[in-house]
């Protein structure tokens, strides 16, 4: 990543650019982390192009706070303010897909609901938007390929939306600085889409509760889990191995 000429952004406004840039950039290393190890040739190239999406994404946010790869590879873990849903591991490939699922229906409404405002984040969301879209749409009909395929593919998916769905509270806690979006409408709007398309899928909303050990908002406090410190050193080792280096 090289970092862009623009207009850096103070404040809350500038926390709100960092939450949303984090969640971008983690997620975006999480499905390049498939690279090589997909199910099919054709799934690697969606998951990669998903990916480069995010990283489009966390460039532009990123540069709007400081230095993006200043901010991507020289934090300390604890700086980071993206959700916890996006640092969880990959799993098996309904795993990913469980998360890919909660978080794009959550990103799409929060990139339509900043779209249509006139704040610094519209120009981002209104592109963003359509890439978004699509994200959605892969990961609702992998849902339905495996909640109505086998009956291991739809144990697998069940389990995974069970494992995930204590990480999805975190997604409408506030954070200030985004314009005021209406939260409360965007998680309505996210709960009734994604109760639609898990029972097209043969498969129950979780009923679990939607916080885990921590309370809602950890992982914009900068608390992580376990995994993000491992993930966090293997994607800035290059980086710190070589500062300065230029390629």
């Amino acid at each position: 990543m090289t970092s862009t000429d623009t207009t850096r952004l103070t404040g809350a406004t500038a926390a709100a650019a960092l939450a949303l840039g984090d969640d971008a950039l983690i997620l975006s290393h999480r499905l390049g982390e498939w690279a090589g190890h997909a199910p099919v040739l054709e799934e690697e190239v969606a998951l990669a192009n998903i990916a480069l999406d995010l990283l489009g994404q966390a460039r532009i946010l990123l540069s709007l706070v400081g230095d993006e790869d200043e901010l991507a590879y020289l934090r300390e873990e604890r700086a980071f303010r993206n959700l916890q849903l996006v640092e969880q591991p990959n799993g098996d490939f309904a795993h990913t897909i469980a998360r890919q699922l909660y978080f794009s229906f959550y990103q799409h409404e929060v990139y339509g609901e900043l779209a249509r405002g006139d704040g610094p984040f519209a120009p981002l969301a209104a592109k963003a938007v359509k890439e978004t879209a699509y994200h959605r749409d892969h990961a609702e009909q992998w849902t339905l390929r495996l909640g109505d395929g086998t009956e291991e593919s739809r144990s697998r998916m069940r389990a995974a939306l069970d494992a995930l769905w204590k990480f999805t509270g975190e997604m409408f806690q506030p954070v200030d600085g985004q314009g005021g979006l209406d939260l409360t409408a965007v998680e309505e709007r996210w709960l009734a889409a994604l109760t639609g398309v898990l029972e097209q899928a043969g498969l129950d909303l979780p009923q679990g509760p939607r916080t885990g050990a921590w309370a809602a908002g950890a992982g914009r406090q900068g608390l992580h889990t376990e995994s993000f410190g491992r993930m966090l050193a293997e994607m800035q080792h290059l980086h710190r191995s070589h500062p300065g280096a230029s390629w």
